[in-house]
C-alpha cells in the first residue's frame, strides 16, 4: 500500500509541476476542447464551445492519423475519464466502456449522429471491435446526461464517431500497411473525392492477427492456444448536393469479424470461436433556410453473433436495430436559437427460445430544447423530451446547461439534466429471468466546472467535478428486476501547454460511488465497487516536432488499484479480487518523405513491459510495437 502511495504521489507532482513550464503542438491522449472550436454533438447542429455548457473532447483527424497502429478502443482509453476495460488485453478479446465510472449500457454510441445498438445483447451495447478506427475522421466525446438530446442509454454520455467522408480533389486516394507483434497485419485502401454537386468515400480495411491466449496461464507450464482474430470492413459515405440548401447522404458499413476466446479466468478452450457481422446502412438528409436547417436521418443496423465452445453450439444472435429522426433549428433572434425532433427507434431480437417469439419494442419520443447564446456573455440550454415505449409506458427528461464566458477566456459552466435507458428485449423477453414489467432506468446527474484559456492561448485547463444517481438499475437475481441505486461522483482536471515545435497535455480524473440496495428489512448502502475502473487515473502526453519531416510523442498512463470477481467454477461462487495499479509507457514516431505525402511510423507500446491484469484472470500485451506506412496520392 505505501508503494502505491508513493507512486501516485510522485505521477501527480509531475503532472502539475511540469504543465506550467512545459509545451504543445499536436495532442496525442488527450484532446481537450478550446473555447474557439465548433463542434456539432453537444447541440445536433453546429455550434462554438465558448456558447455551450456542455464538456466535450475532441479527437481530431490528426491525432487520428497518428493512431495507425493502435484500434479504437486503445485510442478511446487515453482520453480523460473514459476507460476501455479490455484495451490492452488480447486484441480479440471484448471491450467494455465506462465513462466517469458507468457501465458500458450508460453509454450511448453514435456513428454519425445516429445511434448505433445491438438489441440481442443483453444490455444492447455497440461493439467497438465492429468499427475499424481507419474509417473514422473525427470523434467527440459528450459527458454528462444526454438523454434530452439523444434519448436511451445517454446517462453517462455519448461518443460520437465521425466517419471520413469526401475528399478535397475530384480524386485522393490512401493506404496503410503495417506489420506488428503477434504476426499482426493491417491493411487499408480508400479513395475520396469531390465536386459542387457530389462526393464520395469508399474505404476497406482488413486486419488479422494471431493475438495471444485470451486467458491467462495460470503456471508457467501451461501451454494455451492463441486466440487471434480477422476482420475485413468496407464503408461507403456517399453525398448528392442538387442544390446549395439541399443535400443527401446515403451510407454502407459492413464489417466481418471472427475470432477465438477463451472458457474463462486461467481457463484455455481450444474449440472456442465466433463470428460477428454488422450491416449498417441509410441516409442523412438536410436542408437550410435562411434562418436555420431541417434534417432527416434513417438507419438500419443488423448485428448476427455466433458462438461455439467446448460446451457446444452455436449459440447464436441477431438484432435489428431502426432508427429514424426528423428534427430542426432556428434563429429565433440573434441571440436565441429554437431546436425542435421527433425520433423513432424500432428494435428486434430474432430468438425463438425467447418467451415471445422474435420480440420487438418501439420507441417514440418527440423533444425540444432552446438556447441562448453569448447574451453578454450568457448561454444557456434547456430541454425536454417525452418517451413513449409500446412495452413500459412514457416517461419525462429534461436538461439545463447555462455557462457564462468571461473575456473569451475563462467559461464558467453548470449541467442538471434527468436520463433514462430503457429495459432491453433479453431483459424482457429473453430465455433466462424474463420481466415484462421492468421499467426504465432512471438518473439525475450535475456537473459543474471552469475552463480557462491564457491570454497567448498557449496554455488551456479545464476543471469539472460531477455527481451522477441513478435508480430503478436493473439487475439479475433469480430473474431480472429494478432493485438498485447508484451515486457516482467525481473530479476530471485536464490541460494543455503550447511552445513552437513541443507539446503537453496531461490529465487526472478520479471517480467513485456508493450502491444502496433493497432488502427484506429496507435497504442496505455500501461503496460502489466499480468493478474494473481505477478511482484514480493520470495522463502525460509530450510531443516534439523535431522537423518539418520528423514527429515523436511520448504518452505515459497510470491506473490504480481495481477491484474484480473472479468467478470459481468448482464452489459457482463469485470471489473478489484487487487488481494492482499499473504504468503504461508508449512512444510513437513518424517520418514524413515525397513532400508529406508519405509517412513512415512506429508505434511502440508497454514499453515498461509491465505485467496486469484488466481482467482478473485474462492476459495483457505485453511490450509490443507496430512499423508500418501511410500513403497518400
Amino acid at each position: 500500500m505505501k508503494k502505491e502511495i508513493k507512486v501516485w504521489a510522485i505521477t501527480l507532482i509531475a503532472c502539475w509541476l511540469w504543465a506550467p513550464i512545459q509545451t504543445m503542438a499536436q495532442q496525442d491522449s488527450l484532446s481537450s476542447t478550446t473555447l474557439r472550436e465548433v463542434v456539432v454533438t453537444a447541440t445536433k447542429f453546429s455550434k462554438n464551445v465558448s456558447e455551450t455548457g456542455k464538456v466535450l473532447t475532441i479527437i481530431d483527424e490528426e491525432q487520428l492519423s497518428r493512431s495507425a497502429g493502435k484500434d479504437l478502443a486503445q485510442l478511446l482509453n487515453e482520453q480523460v475519464g473514459l476507460v476501455i476495460n479490455g484495451a490492452n488485453s488480447n486484441p480479440a478479446k471484448d471491450k467494455s466502456v465506462f465513462l466517469r465510472g458507468a457501465a458500458g449500457k450508460y453509454t450511448l454510441i453514435l456513428i454519425d449522429g445516429v445511434p448505433v445498438n445491438d438489441p440481442s445483447g443483453i444490455d444492447g451495447a455497440f461493439d467497438l471491435r465492429l468499427l475499424s478506427i481507419d474509417q473514422v475522421a473525427r470523434i467527440e466525446i459528450l459527458k454528462g446526461s444526454q438523454s434530452t438530446l439523444y434519448g436511451t442509454d445517454a446517462m453517462a454520455g455519448v461518443i460520437n464517431i465521425i466517419t471520413k467522408k469526401k475528399g478535397e480533389k475530384p480524386f485522393t486516394g490512401t493506404g496503410t500497411v503495417s506489420y506488428g507483434s503477434f504476426n499482426t497485419f493491417r491493411a487499408n485502401a480508400g479513395v475520396s473525392g469531390g465536386t459542387d454537386k457530389f462526393d464520395y468515400q469508399v474505404g476497406y480495411t482488413r486486419l488479422q492477427t494471431d493475438g495471444l491466449s485470451e486467458a491467462k496461464e495460470p503456471n508457467d507450464n501451461a501451454d494455451f492456444d492463441k486466440d487471434g482474430f480477422d476482420q475485413n470492413a468496407l464503408q461507403i459515405n456517399v453525398g448528392i448536393k442538387p442544390s446549395e440548401k439541399f443535400s443527401v447522404r446515403p451510407f454502407l458499413r459492413l464489417n466481418d469479424f471472427n475470432g477465438g476466446y477463451d472458457m474463462g479466468a486461467f481457463a484455455d478452450d481450444t474449440d472456442a470461436f465466433y463470428e460477428a457481422r454488422t450491416l449498417n446502412y441509410g441516409a442523412n438528409a438536410e436542408y437550410h433556410f435562411r434562418k436555420g436547417s431541417l434534417n432527416v436521418m434513417y438507419a438500419n443496423n443488423k448485428t448476427t453473433r455466433s458462438f461455439v465452445s467446448m460446451f457446444g453450439g452455436p449459440d447464436e444472435y441477431d438484432g435489428r436495430f431502426n432508427h429514424g429522426e426528423v428534427f430542426g433549428n432556428v434563429n429565433v433572434t440573434d441571440h436565441v436559437q429554437l431546436l425542435g425532433g421527433l425520433s423513432y427507434q424500432h428494435v428486434k431480437m430474432m430468438a425463438t427460445n425467447a418467451t415471445v417469439e422474435n420480440p420487438t419494442a418501439g420507441m417514440t419520443s418527440p423533444y425540444v430544447s432552446l438556447f441562448v447564446n453569448n447574451l453578454n456573455g450568457f448561454s444557456v440550454e434547456a430541454g425536454g423530451r417525452f418517451v413513449n415505449h409500446s412495452v413500459y409506458g412514457n416517461n419525462f427528461t429534461y436538461s439545463i446547461n447555462p455557462s457564462y464566458l468571461i473575456r473569451n477566456r475563462v467559461k464558467v459552466f453548470a449541467n442538471y439534466g434527468t436520463g433514462f435507458k430503457v429495459p432491453t428485449l433479453t431483459q424482457l423477453y429473453g430465455p433466462f429471468g424474463a420481466n415484462e414489467d421492468l421499467q426504465p432506468e432512471e438518473s439525475v446527474s450535475a456537473e459543474a466546472g471552469v475552463h480557462l484559456v491564457s491570454a497567448d492561448k498557449r496554455w488551456d485547463v479545464r476543471t469539472t467535478w460531477f455527481n451522477r444517481k441513478i435508480e430503478n438499475v436493473i439487475i439479475y437475481t433469480t430473474g431480472y428486476i429494478n432493485q438498485d441505486k447508484l451515486n457516482d461522483y467525481g473530479v476530471e482536471v485536464e490541460t494543455t501547454y503550447n511552445l513552437n515545435k513541443l507539446t503537453l497535455t496531461g490529465f487526472y480524473a478520479y471517480v467513485d460511488g456508493e450502491m444502496t440496495t433493497q432488502t427484506g428489512s429496507g435497504s442496505e448502502t455500501k461503496a460502489n465497487d466499480l468493478l474494473r475502473r481505477p478511482k484514480h487515473s493520470v495522463g502525460l502526453n509530450i510531443g516534439y516536432r523535431a522537423t518539418d519531416r520528423l514527429f515523436a510523442s511520448v504518452n505515459f498512463k497510470t491506473f490504480s488499484r481495481r477491484n474484480d470477481l473472479f468467478f470459481d467454477f468448482n464452489t459457482f461462487t463469485n470471489n473478489p479480487v484487487v487488481l494492482d495499479a499499473y504504468q503504461l509507457l508508449d512512444v510513437y514516431v513518424e517520418y514524413a518523405v515525397l513532400d508529406g505525402r508519405v509517412k513512415i511510423f512506429g508505434d511502440f507500446r508497454n514499453l515498461l513491459n509491465h505485467e496486469y491484469y484488466e481482467v482478473y484472470g485474462y492476459n495483457t500485451q505485453p511490450i509490443n510495437l507496430s512499423l508500418g506506412v501511410r500513403a497518400t496520392f
